[in-house]
C-alpha cells in the first residue's frame, strides 16, 4: 500500500515537473502575438466549461473616492449569515455597546439559498505586493466581497435577489445603528512622511439632549423646529434644487455651550459626527476627499473656525518657503526631512468655501455643517453669509430661564425662594452657563443632607454673582478711567499740534512782512 502511494506521488511530480517544462518552452519560444491568441480561446473554453459567475463588491467606488452603499448593506446582510455557518468570525459592538454584530472574517465563505436557488459569498481583501523602500506611503488594502453562482440562476440573481440583500442589509442597519465620532488626523508613513488624513471613529455616546441644554425654551423649540424640517425636507431641497444640507454658525463667549449644542442636535436627530480638524489637512484635494467620505445623516463640525486656519489674505511665509525650495539642494531624504517640518496647511478660503457649498456639497445629502467661534466678528464674511452658515445662534451669557434648566439638572429644584435674587443677578450679571453649573455641582450623595446642601450651592451662587458683579463694575470704571485718560491725552496732543501749526503760520506771516516792506527789525 505504501509502494503504492510513493508511486502516485512519483507520477504527480513527474507529471508536475513536465508541464513546467512544457510551459516554459511555450513562454520563451512561441511568439507573443500566438501566446495571447491561445491565452484568448483558452480563457473562452474555460469559461464553457466552468457553470458559476462571480460578482465582486468593492468597499469604495470612484478610484476610492467613495465608500459603496452596496458594500455596507451586504456586510450587515451577511452577518446573521454569518453567526450561523461561519467558522472564522469578526465581531462589532452596537446599540450603545449592549449588543454585538458578528460578521465572517476575510478569505472565508459562507453558503446561502434564496427561492430554491444556491449561491456562495466570501470576503475577501488584497494588500500591497510590494514591500519596497519608498518615500510615500503604499497604497491603502483592497476589500470587497464576492458572490458565486450557477450562470442559469443570472436571472433570479440579478432581478430579484440582489434587490432583497440590499433592502434586508438597510433594514438591519437601521436596527444596529450605533451613532459615531469621528475625526481626522494625518497619519505616518516611511520616515515619519505625512500621509493623507483619514477619518477614525469611536462610539458616540455624549448624553446632551435640548431638554439639558441651558438655553431659552422659546430659542430650543425655534431650533428644534428648524432641525426638523431640515430633516424632512428632501423632496423640497430637491424641488428648488439645492444640495440637502444646512449650516449652523453657533457663535459667542467661552463655556456658553456651543459644544454641547452640537452633540445635542446629534442626539436629537440620530445623525453622526464629524470632528474635522483643519490644521491636519493638508491641502484643498484632501478636504474635498474627506467630505466626500462622509455618510448621510451627519453632522460636520469645525470648532474654532477663527482659530483652525488663517483663512484671509496671501501667505507670505509660504510663498517664501516655496521660493527657498526651488534653491535646496541634496539628497532626497534631506529634502523631504525639511518638508516635514513644514506641517502648516495649505487649506484656503476658496477651499473651504468650495467644501460647504461647491458643486462636491452635493455629494451625498442630509448634511448638516456647523462652524463654532468665540469671535465671530474675526470671520470673513463670504464665510458666514446666508446660504453658507443658513442659521446663526448666539450662544449668549446665562440668563434665568437657562439657570433654571441647570437647577433641575444639577439639583432637581423647579423653584425656591432664593431664585428671585438669582434672576436678578443673573440679568445684570454676565456669566457663562459652564460657571454657573460648577456653582450648582453637589458635594455630597447623602439624600439626608440634600437639602441643605441645595441651598448652600445656591448661595455660593449668589456669592459668585456679587463677586462676578462687582469685577465688573471695576473692570467698567477702569475701562472708563483709561479711555477718559487716552482722549484727553488726544485732545492735548492735538492742541500742542494746532498751536505748533499757529507759531509756524504767525512765523511765516512775520516773514512775508519783513520782506516786503526790505525792514529787519
Amino acid at each position: 500500500m505504501m509502494m503504492m502511494k510513493g508511486e502516485q506521488w512519483s507520477n504527480l511530480g513527474s507529471t508536475m515537473a513536465a508541464i513546467m517544462f512544457v510551459y516554459a518552452i511555450f513562454r520563451q519560444y512561441f511568439p507573443p502575438q500566438l501566446q495571447d491568441y491561445i491565452f484568448r480561446y483558452g480563457k473562452k473554453l474555460s469559461n464553457f466549461m466552468y457553470p458559476y459567475v462571480h460578482v465582486t463588491f468593492d468597499e469604495f467606488i470612484g478610484e476610492r473616492m467613495k465608500k459603496s452603499e452596496a458594500f455596507s448593506a451586504i456586510q450587515n446582510y451577511l452577518s446573521d449569515k454569518s453567526s450561523s455557518n461561519a467558522k472564522r468570525l469578526k465581531a462589532d459592538v452596537v446599540k450603545d455597546s449592549q449588543s454585538l454584530v458578528l460578521s465572517m472574517d476575510y478569505n472565508e465563505e459562507i453558503t446561502d439559498e434564496f427561492n430554491g436557488v444556491k449561491l456562495w459569498w466570501s470576503a475577501n481583501r488584497t494588500t500591497p505586493k510590494t514591500q519596497q523602500f519608498s518615500f510615500y506611503p503604499g497604497a491603502d488594502e483592497k476589500r470587497f466581497y464576492t458572490l458565486k453562482f450557477h450562470k442559469r440562476d443570472r436571472q433570479v440573481i440579478t432581478g430579484i435577489y440582489l434587490s432583497h440583500v440590499l433592502k434586508q442589509g438597510k433594514a438591519i442597519a437601521a436596527d444596529n445603528r450605533q451613532r459615531k465620532l469621528y475625526s481626522n488626523g494625518a497619519g505616518q508613513g516611511w520616515l515619519g512622511h505625512r500621509s493623507s488624513s483619514t477619518w477614525t471613529h469611536v462610539a458616540f455616546e455624549h448624553p446632551a439632549t435640548f431638554d439639558t441644554l441651558a438655553m431659552d425654551e422659546k430659542k430650543k423649540r425655534e431650533i428644534k423646529k428648524d432641525l426638523v424640517k431640515f430633516s424632512n425636507g428632501k423632496a423640497y431641497y430637491a424641488k428648488i434644487g439645492k444640495a440637502w444640507k444646512r449650516g449652523y454658525l453657533l457663535y459667542g463667549p467661552p463655556g456658553t455651550g456651543k459644544s454641547t449644542m452640537v452633540a445635542a442636535m446629534a442626539n436629537f436627530l440620530n445623525y453622526d459626527v464629524y470632528d474635522l480638524e483643519l490644521t491636519t489637512v493638508k491641502n484643498n484635494v484632501e478636504l474635498r476627499r474627506l467630505l466626500i467620505e462622509t455618510s448621510n445623516k451627519s453632522i460636520i463640525v469645525i470648532e474654532d473656525i477663527d482659530c483652525s486656519l488663517d483663512l484671509t489674505g496671501q501667505r507670505e511665509e509660504k510663498k517664501k518657503k516655496k521660493k527657498d525650495d526651488k534653491n535646496e539642494e541634496g539628497d532626497p531624504i534631506s529634502a523631504m526631512s525639511k518638508n516635514e517640518e513644514r506641517k502648516e496647511s495649505e487649506v484656503t478660503l476658496s477651499g473651504l468655501l468650495n467644501f460647504i457649498d461647491g458643486i462636491w456639497s452635493a455629494c451625498g445629502g442630509e448634511r448638516i455643517i456647523v462652524f463654532t467661534t468665540n469671535h465671530v466678528e474675526k470671520l470673513d464674511p463670504a464665510l458666514i453669509r446666508r446660504g453658507r452658515m443658513d442659521k446663526h445662534i448666539e450662544m449668549s451669557y446665562c440668563r434665568f430661564e437657562a439657570f433654571k434648566v441647570l437647577a433641575k439638572n444639577y439639583l432637581d429644584i423647579d423653584s425656591h425662594p432664593l431664585f428671585g435674587e438669582i434672576g436678578n443677578l443673573l440679568e445684570e450679571t454676565d456669566m457663562t452657563p459652564a460657571d454657573v453649573a460648577e456653582n450648582l455641582m453637589l458635594k455630597s450623595d447623602d439624600d439626608d443632607d440634600e437639602e441643605e446642601e441645595v441651598e448652600t450651592c445656591l448661595k455660593n451662587l449668589i456669592e459668585a454673582l456679587k463677586t462676578a458683579k462687582e469685577a465688573a463694575s471695576k473692570k467698567a470704571e477702569e475701562d472708563a478711567r483709561l479711555k477718559a485718560e487716552k482722549e484727553q491725552k488726544e485732545k492735548e496732543e492735538a492742541e500742542k499740534e494746532q498751536s505748533v501749526k499757529e507759531d509756524v503760520t504767525q512765523d511765516a506771516v512775520s516773514a512775508k512782512e519783513v520782506k516786503e516792506n526790505g525792514v529787519i527789525h
